[in-house]
């Protein structure tokens, strides 16, 4: 299909704002479709992107493992530095409403370099989110035809390997094609599929605490204010770790600034969306957590959600305990949906990004080239599923165990973007922070916090990532494979930087992107 290459150059002019040095394009000067999405989806959008069905059913078990009773106040402690991260990202979208969001913003703060390499870790971290939701939609939708069927040995294709990739490529190319054709096509597509996972999760919940009240189970607990107090977790490793995981929990609400240039109040509408999807999140993960831990317990016995048999899946082993044979098919079925949902979304942030790249020269120029008609990142949604696909088949046809190290090694790329762009608030709006209290706080104090805590959960993952027995137990030269995987992808994103350098001068000395840059505002 043929591309419009709306690349602006140094000294162009588009819609009358100077292109490149000294100037900006706007919105229209990028091509995106003006408009395509509202408050309400795009609040879907960030839910969609995040999957809570598909973490709860993955983390669920692991962070009750961890933390025990404590497992809900951990969710409220893993909320609460992305609560102050979504501060930094709604006041900067308001200054620099721009769909490169963290690369833009952490170049006008800190510089390319910088920049650069904060957009590299948001892409390199979507992929690899990606091919992991494609693997799991995959395994999922065998497990279902399974289910549906009565017939295990259609659940066990999932464990062919061929089949299996196969099964996952298609995935992944249907979902890069409803990207492909813009918005409009997403948002109508998510409005069932996140309307469909919430509402079984609410039917979940209210079964697993009429179970509990009914003491249906021998491991249930009766609830306690003391699961809400963080302080009462056994050790700092364990709080640690399961924070992690936490943190992990609400990845991806971010793709609601993605976005930006495509919402009607475009300054506004996506900081409101992020916030809205954060509580819808909370609120989800609070009542589910609590719901479960009083049905069940959280013990490894049993039911109990800390059983290393099923923490790893903790729907597959409540669904029919809790929902009955019948209803629990559509748990099933809602967790096939977040991440079919989240598969699809979770292309947004990486083309976006990849497109703001190109459009200020930090990448090829054929990466800023717009569909005519759907308005959207074409070739750079074309490329990141390309990627998705070929990772997750080499992944997986050379070990198991690499691609599970490699999903392990994804909190270290959320925590690097997310603490630098939070960090980048504070640097950019430094002039305007004695102002007023709210800017103290909402541009400077939150935001810092939020980076700081961040930047201490990249670090001690960083410490616990070179221990071998991290991750799936795997070793280079000693090393555990999370570190080696985490810091080598983080290392290859500064080689093809210094690399785009050599190609891409004029951005690298800061002649295309600076804080004096306008901003892309739209009027709507």
């Amino acid at each position: 299909m043929t591309q419009l290459d709306v690349r602006p150059r140094v000294g162009d002019t588009v819609n009358g704002v100077a292109g490149g040095e000294g100037g900006d394009s706007d919105v229209r000067g990028k091509g995106l479709g003006k408009g395509s999405v509202g408050l309400v989806g795009s609040a879907v959008i960030g839910i969609s992107t995040v999957a809570p069905v598909y973490c709860l059913t993955s983390t669920l078990g692991s962070t009750a493992g961890e933390v025990g009773v404590q497992m809900p106040a951990v969710f409220l402690a893993g909320f609460l530095p992305m609560l102050l991260v979504a501060f930094a990202y709604r006041e900067l979208n308001k200054a620099v409403p721009d769909c490169g969001t963290s690369f833009t913003w952490t170049v006008k703060a800190f510089g390319p370099r910088i920049g650069w390499m904060c957009g590299w870790g948001l892409v390199i971290a979507t992929i690899i989110v990606l091919s992991n939701l494609a693997g799991v939609a995959t395994s999922y939708f065998w497990l279902l035809a399974g289910e549906i069927t009565g017939n295990p040995s259609i659940a066990a294709l999932d464990d062919n390997k061929l089949v299996h990739i196969a099964t996952c490529l298609t995935l992944i190319a249907s979902a890069t094609a409803i990207s492909y054709r813009g918005m409009t096509a997403t948002k109508g597509v998510q409005y069932t599929l996140v309307g469909l996972q919430l509402a079984v999760l609410g039917l979940f919940v209210a079964m697993a605490f009429q179970k509990a009240s009914a003491g249906t189970f021998d491991t249930g607990l009766d609830f306690s204010w003391q699961w809400m107090n963080p302080f009462a977790v056994e050790s700092m490793g364990a709080f640690t770790a399961g924070l992690s995981l936490s943190i992990f929990m609400y990845w991806g609400w971010d793709a609601c600034l993605a976005t930006n240039e495509e919402t009607t109040g475009s300054a506004k509408t996506p900081g409101r969306a992020s916030l809205i999807a954060m509580v819808v999140l909370v609120g989800s993960y609070l009542a589910t957590g609590i719901a479960a831990q009083m049905a069940v317990g959280s013990g490894a016995a049993g039911l109990g959600l800390g059983n290393p048999e099923t923490s790893g899946n903790v729907f597959a082993a409540l669904a029919g305990p809790v929902m009955g044979p019948v209803l629990g098919i559509l748990l099933f079925v809602a967790v096939l949906a977040s991440a079919t949902a989240s598969l699809q979304t979770t292309f947004i942030p990486v083309a976006r990004t990849v497109l703001a790249m190109s459009t200020y020269e930090a990448l090829p120029a054929s990466y800023a080239k717009v569909h005519p008609r759907f308005k959207t990142p074409g070739r750079a949604t074309v490329m990141a599923g390309v990627a998705t696909g070929a990772f997750y088949t080499v992944m997986t046809l050379v070990s198991e165990n690499v691609l599970t190290d490699t999903i392990f090694a994804l909190g270290l790329m959320i925590c690097f973007y997310y603490s630098l762009t939070a960090f980048a608030c504070a640097w950019y709006f430094r002039g305007e922070l004695r102002r007023s209290a709210r800017d103290l706080f909402f541009k400077g104090v939150f935001p810092v916090l939020g980076g700081l805590l961040l930047a201490a959960v990249f670090l001690k993952t960083l410490i616990d990532m070179w221990n071998p027995s991290y991750g799936s137990g795997s070793t280079v030269l000693g090393v555990g494979s999370v570190f080696v995987i985490g810091v080598g992808l983080l290392a290859l994103g500064l080689v093809i930087m210094l690399i785009t350098q050599r190609r891409s001068p004029a951005f690298f000395r800061g002649e295309i992107l600076t804080k004096s840059t306008p901003a892309l505002v739209v009027e709507d």
